[in-house]
């Protein structure tokens, strides 16, 4: 792209607003060398980093990118082998921990299963090293300083140098505190030559003993290491060397570490440094409220409600500009100052936004064309004088342009003619606009002569455009009307500004014909647009209501459906209360038939009273619940069906669905029992809790169940009723064998029991119980 449109388009300015988002200095150099792409698939994959981007930014995340410094210097050092210090180490451990919490970022998204166009395969482009990494942190700081935990011999010394620093500090406070601080020119210690020293009186001089550093001006003060901590002090002078020369032990061992890496640490810096111009490309969109341009696949391109991204948003007037489709060449005209130069400026630099990358300030799909060239002559008016200097400017310009336009060209051209006569000029500029239309380039050009509006009309690929005038206010609206040419308007403002009317009209008069007619023209076509805007206004706004009618009337539909729920609901909860009564009654019932039951030798099954109660219990009725998902999920988790291991509540036992009836009632094999039960007494027993409730169920069972009868005593009725219960409540708990004791009296219960084992089918022998467990008096009995 040449560089004259960037100064032309003020594409600097938008860079320049670009870079406050950037927080790295290799971000910054990108910047710099960011210039528009005529390759297409380049500004598709710059448009998928940015569009990534934004889908992060919508996540309410960022990608993790801190402040970092350039590090090509460092790496030039490691190249020759140098040592570096420990800033140095510092710029190189930010730039790894950077690309580590980047990775882990994208990773964390892979496996949340975000989808990314392209921001995976640059993050999986990042070395981590992070053994390299935690080795460098707890080494520097970011002051530069190496920590303490670099090692453990530097550990170790400057524990020892503080241990002695502060009983030298300790020993010397004590003569500052003590008797002998009448020896002291002043109460305090100070430092000489590295060594801490007693500021002493000239006389006392020998009182401390030691070394004297130096002396006052006056000499009556000399600073005195008393002898006591001598060799504290060479202990420290020695610790202080050792310090260093660990130090450098330490930055050598850390930049042979890094050394090979070379290749890998400016490869992150780089990443690192994209990332961050990613993040400020979205920044940049977000604060333009920019949209993702769509790439068209010719020279065409169709901006919605695009907007100029230098100009106040609240003073913007936005327009919808296309060139490529139906038409190739669009002739604007229209008055001065009604924001031709403008329109002009925005498609430009829209265009060489997308194709760096950019987002642009227009409506959700908006479509771009990717120019081999985009070219410009835009200059603003010049003074009479300047007029032939102006011209000539304005041609030299035009001629470089058609001798590099191309099929792939966007040509952008400002009052074009204008700086001559304008017979001339409007002549000249009907040439170069059929000259461009040869070249078969996309052409947008402004101006003043009448001439070039009917040329527009007549000429192929071309269209004319207007930037449209408030008669009332004699104002410009700043809006872009395609197809319809304007007009200066030049009557109307001297009229509204004050001008004679005889003035004016003359002036009509003095117009040519062919001028009246195309001024008459215009107007025509103003006044249709106009009706067609107002028909169109009345349309839309009966639509509005018409919309709004239809939303009334669902709001009401939708109160009705609730009204009528509510009623349904209401009715279930008076019929569910008659049920709850009816269940209590029949409740108070079977309790009533289990007392006869135990009084008599009528026998009523079990079967028969489950049966009943489920017949009452049919009788409810459901309410319908609000929708809830987490109720639909749990209700559809429990429903059973065939092969589904239940617990039957009222037996406390565990079995499998077999079956199912028409009537919904389910078929289950208790062991050796198959029963045919209602839902209402099912549970559903789901994966591991189903062992665990099944070992809990058999162990509450066997435990509770003993393994023999004891009929002795009771009556004969009773005993039989007790028998039958407990038969069945053995095959449900599993029982191969149980013992029933009936004693010898009589005889009448011995035999009522062998006649019932005789009559069950399921029970498949019994013989009377060995003499030592019974003999005669127990009948031990094998089911199956």
């Amino acid at each position: 792209m040449n560089k004259r449109i960037l100064q032309t388009l003020e594409y600097y300015k938008v860079k320049n607003a670009l870079s406050q988002f950037l927080i790295t200095n290799q971000g910054q150099q990108q910047l710099q060398k960011l210039l528009p792409s005529s390759q297409r698939q380049q500004v598709q994959d710059w448009l998928n980093e940015t569009k990534d981007g934004m889908d992060v930014l919508r996540l309410d995340q960022e990608i993790p990118v801190a402040a970092t410094q350039d590090i090509q210097q460092e790496l030039r050092r490691l190249k020759i082998f140098a040592t570096l210090n420990a800033t140095e180490i510092y710029h190189i451990s930010q730039v790894l921990q950077i690309s580590q919490n980047i990775k882990k970022f994208m990773a964390d998204f892979r496996e949340a299963g975000v989808d990314f166009r392209c921001l995976y395969t640059l993050a999986d482009q990042l070395v981590a090293l992070p053994q390299i990494t935690e080795r460098l942190v707890q080494s520097v700081d970011a002051s530069g300083k190496i920590l303490d935990s670099a090692s453990p011999q530097l550990q170790q010394i400057r524990h020892t140098l503080q241990v002695t620093q502060q009983r030298i500090r300790e020993r010397l406070e004590g003569y500052v505190r003590g008797s002998s601080s009448k020896y002291l020119s002043e109460p305090l210690i100070t430092v000489r030559e590295g060594h801490l020293v007693l500021p002493v009186k000239q006389a006392a001089r020998r009182h401390f003993g030691g070394i004297v550093y130096d002396q006052s001006a006056s000499g009556q003060t000399v600073y005195v290491e008393p002898q006591s901590v001598i060799g504290l002090n060479n202990t420290v002078q020695e610790q202080q060397l050792a310090e260093k020369q660990e130090l450098q032990r330490i930055l050598q061992e850390l930049s042979d570490l890094i050394r090979p890496y070379q290749t890998e640490l400016r490869q992150n810096a780089w990443l690192v440094g994209h990332f961050d111009l990613i993040n400020a490309k979205v920044q940049y969109a977000k604060l333009l409220h920019a949209t993702e341009p769509l790439l068209t696949a010719d020279n065409r391109f169709n901006l919605k409600s695009a907007r100029h991204p230098l100009i106040d948003p609240q003073q913007v007037v936005p327009n919808s500009i296309s060139l490529g489709t139906d038409y190739h060449n669009l002739i604007i005209t229209g008055p001065n100052t009604g924001g031709k130069t403008i329109i002009l400026k925005t498609v430009g630099l829209l265009e060489l936004m997308a194709q760096s990358g950019l987002f642009i300030p227009a409506a959700e799909g908006s479509q771009v064309a990717v120019f081999q060239e985009i070219f410009a002559d835009i200059g603003d008016e010049q003074s009479i004088e300047q007029n032939l200097s102006t011209f000539s400017s304005h041609m030299d310009n035009i001629i470089n342009i058609l001798r590099q336009t191309t099929t792939a060209s966007l040509v952008l051209l400002d009052e074009l003619g204008a700086g001559t006569d304008p017979q001339e000029g409007a002549a000249l500029a009907i040439a170069l606009i059929e000259a461009f239309s040869q070249q078969h380039c996309d052409l947008m050009v402004t101006t003043h002569y009448p001439e070039l509006k009917v040329f527009a009309y007549n000429y192929v690929q071309t269209i004319n455009a207007s930037m449209e005038f408030d008669q009332q206010t004699l104002q410009p609206t700043y809006r872009l009307l395609v197809g319809i040419p304007g007009s200066s308007n030049a009557f109307d403002i001297a009229s509204r500004l004050g001008m004679p009317a005889q003035v004016v009209e003359r002036a009509r008069q003095l117009q040519s014909g062919a001028s009246q007619d195309l001024n008459a023209m215009i107007q025509s076509l103003e006044k249709q647009r106009h009706n067609y805007e107002t028909t169109t206004k009345k349309y839309q706004q009966q639509l509005k209501e018409v919309q709004q009618q239809q939303q009334n009337l669902a709001a009401q539909t939708r109160h009705l459906q609730q009204q009528q729920d509510q009623i349904i609901d209401q009715a279930k909860v008076k019929a569910n209360q008659l049920v709850d009564k009816s269940e209590k009654q029949a409740a108070k019932i079977i309790k009533q038939l289990r007392e006869l039951q135990a009084k008599s030798a009528a026998t009523i099954k079990d079967d028969q009273l489950i049966s009943a109660q489920t017949q009452l219990k049919q009788l409810r009725q459901e309410r319908k619940l609000q929708k809830n998902k987490v109720l639909q999920r749990a209700k559809k988790q429990k429903a059973i069906k065939v092969g589904d291991d239940v617990h039957v509540d009222n037996y406390d036992q565990d079995g499998v669905v077999i079956g199912k009836d028409k009537k919904g009632n389910f078929e289950v094999q208790l062991g050796i029992l198959k029963m045919r039960l209602p839902q209402e007494q099912l549970t559903k027993i789901a994966g591991a809790q189903q062992d665990k409730k099944q070992t809990v169920s058999r162990h509450r069972t066997r435990t509770s169940l003993p393994l023999q009868l004891d009929l002795r005593g009771k009556r004969y009725a009773e005993a039989m009723a007790d028998l039958d219960q407990y038969i069945d409540a053995a095959l449900l708990a599993n029982y191969g064998r149980v013992t029933i004791i009936h004693g010898f009296g009589t005889g009448a219960i011995r035999n009522g029991v062998q006649k019932y084992l005789q009559s069950n089918p399921r029970v498949k022998k019994f013989a009377y119980a060995p003499a030592n467990a019974g003999g005669q008096g127990a009948t031990i009995v094998d089911l199956g």
